[in-house]
C-alpha cells in the first residue's frame, strides 16, 4: 500500500534503554531486517515495543521481536486484546492517556491517544526534541485515511499544541516543518468540507453525484474510490454535527 513499507523507530540512549515503536510489515524479510539492525545498534536493553495502532502492516512480526527483544509489547487499550491473543496476556502492557514511558538518558515519550485513522491509535511526542511520531495520522508524502473526521480533527489540534518540529510518521519522508505541516492537514480537511457543504446547496446529492462536484471533472478513474471514501468520512462527520441530513441515500442540508 505504501512505498517503502513502513518506518519502524529506535528511540532512547542505547547505552542505557531503548523503546521500538512500531514492528512494520508482515513479512519474514522484513522482520530479518528490523532485527540485523537490532544487532547493528549493539543488541541495547528495550524496555519496550510501542505500536501506534493495530494495522497489519504496523503489528508484523511482532511475536519474533518481543521474543528476542524480551520485553513487553505496549498498546491503546482497545488493541490490547488483539495482541494478548497472538503473544499471551503476560507479554502485553496497556498504555495510559499521557503516560511517560522512559525511554533512557533520562528522556521520556509521552503517549498521545489519538483516534481518527483507527480508534486504538497512539502518537507519541519527544516534547524534550520537539519530535512527534504521528503513525498514520500524518503521513509524509500524502494525506491519511480517516475512519472518523470528528474524532481526527481534534487529534490533529492535539498534535499541534505539542509544537513539534519535526514528525517521524509510519509511511513517507521525515517532516521538518512540523507545525506547519499539522497546519496544512487541519486547513485541507475543513476546505474539502466547505467545498461539500457548498455542493448541499443547490440540492440533495448522492455521494457518486457529489464526486463530480467536488473533485476536478477529469479525476482519474482509479482515484474515484477513494474521493467516495473521503467524502462519506466527511458527510458522516456533518451528519453526526447535525449540519447534514440522509435520505433515500442522498444527502442534504439540514
Amino acid at each position: 500500500m505504501h512505498p517503502g513499507g513502513t518506518h519502524i523507530y529506535f528511540v532512547g540512549d542505547p547505552n542505557d534503554h531503548m523503546v521500538m515503536i512500531d514492528s512494520g510489515e508482515p513479512y519474514r524479510a522484513w522482520t530479518n531486517q528490523i532485527l540485523e539492525y537490532y544487532s547493528e545498534l549493539g543488541n541495547p536493553k528495550i524496555s519496550s515495543i510501542l505500536i501506534t495502532h493495530g494495522h497489519g502492516d504496523h503489528i508484523g512480526g511482532l511475536d519474533r521481536l518481543q521474543e528476542r527483544m524480551n520485553c513487553p509489547v505496549r498498546c491503546h487499550p482497545k488493541l490490547a486484546p488483539t495482541l494478548i491473543q497472538r503473544l499471551g496476556e503476560h507479554c502485553v502492557v496497556k498504555l495510559k492517556s499521557q503516560e511517560l514511558i522512559p525511554i533512557g538518558g533520562q528522556a521520556s515519550l509521552r503517549a498521545l491517544f489519538t483516534p481518527g485513522h483507527e480508534e486504538d491509535h497512539i502518537c507519541y511526542s519527544l516534547k524534550s526534541d520537539k519530535v512527534l511520531f504521528s503513525g498514520d495520522t500524518i503521513l509524509g508524502n500524502s494525506s491519511s485515511s480517516v475512519r472518523n473526521l470528528k474524532q481526527y480533527l481534534s487529534t490533529l489540534e492535539i498534535m499541534a499544541r505539542q509544537k513539534p518540529n519535526i514528525i517521524c510518521p509510519g509511511h513517507g519522508d521525515i517532516i521538518t516543518n512540523g507545525q506547519q505541516k499539522i497546519q496544512w492537514y487541519i486547513d485541507h480537511r475543513l476546505a474539502r468540507e466547505a467545498q461539500i457543504l457548498k455542493a448541499l446547496e443547490n440540492g440533495p446529492v448522492t455521494i457518486e453525484e457529489s464526486i463530480n462536484l467536488v473533485y476536478p471533472k477529469n479525476l482519474r478513474k482509479n482515484l474515484r474510490n477513494s474521493a467516495a471514501r473521503n467524502i462519506h468520512t466527511h458527510l458522516a462527520k456533518l451528519k453526526e454535527e447535525g449540519r447534514i441530513q440522509e435520505s433515500d441515500s442522498k444527502y442534504s442540508l439540514a
